[in-house]
């Protein structure tokens, strides 16, 4: 099957889409798309893959699914679109990277800027129904983005995985290279509460990349958000 994604992304993962899963997945979307209000726009679905490609990644955070509110998704797992409020995950990220980092807190929730810089921002299931969360559960997605990331941790350069969640950590067992560092912690919801600060996520991952002759993550995106 012919897929819009990135190049690399697209040579990586072409077993994925030419397998007959794939296919009745994309069936299934294409459907969606016609009768629901579906999160992100479709142009949209692989964003995370277009704004970093394979040879980019060092760091790789996993979320759930879309946001389901309209004007929030655009493909990029905790990220939305610039001028959109940000929502209460976001804000326990963007919490913890302050505290950890001392990086100033951005009014932007737009993390584009993360993803150019080499943070894979992946959710399980890459669409959504509008106000229906996990709605597209169990339909195909999870089997793609699992495959996702048994090919990057088939990769011999060092990368980092923040598995945030039981839902994220439950991919743990497929991280098997030693060369990757896998960080875990609560999710950044109000729902876990709190428990998500102070696992200095950030900066550990930092001190990993330095270690393994790497660039570190510039997490600030506070001096490039601004609008007038």
């Amino acid at each position: 099957m012919d897929v819009r994604i990135e190049q690399e992304w697209k040579t990586l993962l072409q077993g994925e889409f030419d397998a007959p899963y794939f296919e009745t997945l994309t069936q299934f979307v294409k459907e969606e798309y016609t009768r629901y209000t579906i999160f992100p726009p479709a142009k949209l679905i692989f964003n995370a893959f277009d704004q970093c490609p394979v040879s980019k990644v060092k760091v790789v955070i996993l979320g759930q699914d879309p946001y389901i509110n309209p004007g929030e998704a655009h493909g990029l797992a905790f990220s939305v679109q610039d001028g959109t409020a940000v929502p209460p995950s976001l804000k326990n990220i963007f919490k913890e990277l302050n505290d950890d980092l001392g990086i100033p807190i951005p009014r932007s929730g737009c993390l584009i800027k993360w993803a150019e810089r080499g943070v894979m921002l992946l959710n399980a299931v890459l669409t959504v129904q509008a106000s229906r969360s996990r709605s597209h559960a169990g339909k195909g997605w999870e089997r793609f983005t699992a495959a996702v990331i048994s090919r990057l941790n088939e990769r011999e350069k060092p990368m980092v995985f923040m598995l945030w969640g039981r839902d994220a950590q439950a991919k743990a067992a497929m991280i098997t290279n030693f060369r990757h560092l896998v960080l875990t912690a609560a999710h950044p919801s109000p729902l876990a509460g709190g428990r998500f600060f102070g696992c200095r996520h950030f900066s550990r991952a930092n001190a990993f990349l330095k270690e393994n002759g790497i660039s570190e993550i510039d997490w600030n995106i506070h001096k490039t958000e601004f609008r007038i």
